[in-house]
């Protein structure tokens, strides 16, 4: 596997592609570029300038996360095969600069959910949280006032104010898409782009829904093993592959992460691995990557990707804010690097275990 870190760009991170090169065992970035629209053609030029920057700081670009999606795609609006063209241009840039992996979700409106992006915890840290009580009590138009104080100045991903002014209407194009129709939708676009992926060696990774059951009434398709399966099956291309989110999945505690990991051989391209600690089962927090912080057995999530034999990019998922740092929520650098040592610790242990047996 390769350790890597999320990097939104110079002009939106406010941690540096410096900072990351000196976190120990951390080799290269996930990236994007993140003042492109969905449906934009991303073009050559823009990608090599991108991926030149990150090497010239002594990474690689492991991966994209993410290249979004046009809501005309996800809805099956008369128009998407025209984004769906605009998608396949893309893919077939990256292709050509080297790039092979390619994160992205098809959740409806909201990219993921939040209640709360500063929840102090006991030691004075704080974090991402959801409660179920306080999305049953909100008008989804006003989802984004309700969190946009604690952005700290920056611009979170699936969060845009331009997208958030356009809730309504969203949801508007959203009122007749169900699991099935949605669900359908996707295999579409898979089928349609998978010859680019096969051409180039594009690995397309969907990350799971966030959290992992229907907000505002809006469907869900990627939260459990058996719908994940399920598209396994549906396009059964080597590309059609996943990122497992171990904070998205976990979010139902009905899904058992390591056998999830262990059904999808093969198909796991990516790897986000974070901690939650569950107040009850809707009502949750990030929490340190440790295992004792949260309700995850770390431990076990690592070895299940170890024995599938994954060697993709991973990289550690939201972190606490600490030490006093500001920076965008879940995105900063302090706790994300101590994430970072920590998996790549229980990896090297899970590792020589394995060789000692040999």
């Amino acid at each position: 596997m390769q350790m890597t870190l999320r990097w939104y760009g110079s002009k939106y991170d406010t941690v540096t592609l410096k900072q990351i090169r000196q976190i120990p065992g951390v080799t290269g970035v996930v990236t994007t570029l993140y003042d492109t629209q969905p449906g934009e053609v991303w073009e050559r030029e823009r990608i090599r300038a991108l991926k030149e920057e990150v090497e010239a700081a002594g990474l690689t670009v492991a991966g994209i996360e993410s290249v979004n999606i046009h809501d005309a795609i996800k809805t099956g609006a008369a128009e998407r095969d025209r984004y769906i063209d605009a998608y396949i241009e893309t893919l077939k840039n990256l292709g050509m600069e080297g790039l092979r992996l390619v994160c992205y979700n098809f959740m409806p409106v909201f990219d993921w959910t939040r209640t709360e992006l500063a929840r102090v915890r006991e030691d004075g840290s704080t974090v991402l949280a959801y409660t179920q009580e306080a999305v049953d009590a909100l008008d989804p138009e006003k989802m984004f006032d309700s969190i946009a104080g604690d952005m700290n100045g920056t611009v979170m991903p699936g969060w845009e104010p331009e997208r958030m002014a356009r809730v309504k209407e969203l949801f508007g194009l959203y009122k007749d898409v169900d699991e099935e129709r949605l669900f359908s939708n996707l295999v579409y676009f898979l089928e349609r782009i998978m010859p680019v992926c096969d051409k180039f060696g594009i690995k397309m990774a969907i990350h799971p829904d966030d959290p992992a059951w229907s907000v505002f009434g809006l469907p869900r398709i990627i939260n459990s093993k058996k719908n994940i399966l399920r598209l396994m099956e549906a396009v059964d291309d080597p590309h059609n592959g996943v990122t497992f989110c171990s904070g998205s999945y976990g979010t139902d505690l009905n899904n058992d992460l390591p056998d999830m990991i262990r059904s999808l051989k093969g198909r796991v391209h990516f790897a986000h691995v974070r901690n939650l600690r569950f107040n009850t089962p809707t009502d949750f927090e990030e929490a340190a990557h440790l295992s004792s912080d949260g309700s995850f057995d770390m431990y076990e999530i690592m070895k299940a990707l170890y024995e599938i034999g994954f060697d993709g990019p991973i990289r550690p998922d939201h972190g606490r804010m600490i030490w006093d740092e500001v920076a965008m929520p879940g995105y900063g650098l302090y706790d994300r690097a101590l994430g970072a040592a920590y998996l790549n610790g229980l990896w090297e242990a899970i590792e020589k275990a394995d060789k000692e047996r040999e």
